[in-house]
């Protein structure tokens, strides 16, 4: 696979539609060589096979990843795809709903955080920062 590969070509449109072309690019900007095996993974495994798939909704990922960073605890990834939310459809609902998930089932502590990460990003989105 790789650059110029169908799956690689499907992922960059799909990771494009769901972050937004100037997070993709600011990522594609900072590929070194040492980064790119890396960046093709993501753009072929992440975004060319799984969030491409047929059988769930951008909304319905957008919302299942966010439970899951926030269950591990990435706060930088679970800030990043609150902002996506703005292109997969996912409400603040939809998030506030993942993250009662989260407290259930990954404990409070790991949704505490991730509530005020999410209630930061979309005050700031609805400030239109």
């Amino acid at each position: 696979m790789g650059k110029g590969s169908s799956r690689f070509e499907q992922g960059m449109a799909t990771r494009r539609a769901v972050l937004g072309d100037s997070h993709v690019d600011r990522a594609v900007e900072g590929t070194t060589d040492f980064n790119e095996p890396f960046q093709t993974l993501i753009t072929e495994g992440a975004w060319g096979k799984v969030w491409s798939g047929p059988h769930w909704t951008h909304r319905e990922r957008s919302m299942v990843t966010i439970a899951l960073l926030a269950a591990l605890g990435h706060d930088e990834e679970v800030a990043m795809h609150v902002r996506a939310t703005a292109n997969t459809g996912a409400t603040r609902e939809d998030i506030c709903e993942s993250l009662m998930h989260v407290a259930i089932y990954a404990g409070v502590p790991a949704a505490n955080r991730a509530f005020k990460i999410a209630a930061r990003e979309l005050d700031k989105m609805e400030k239109g920062e």
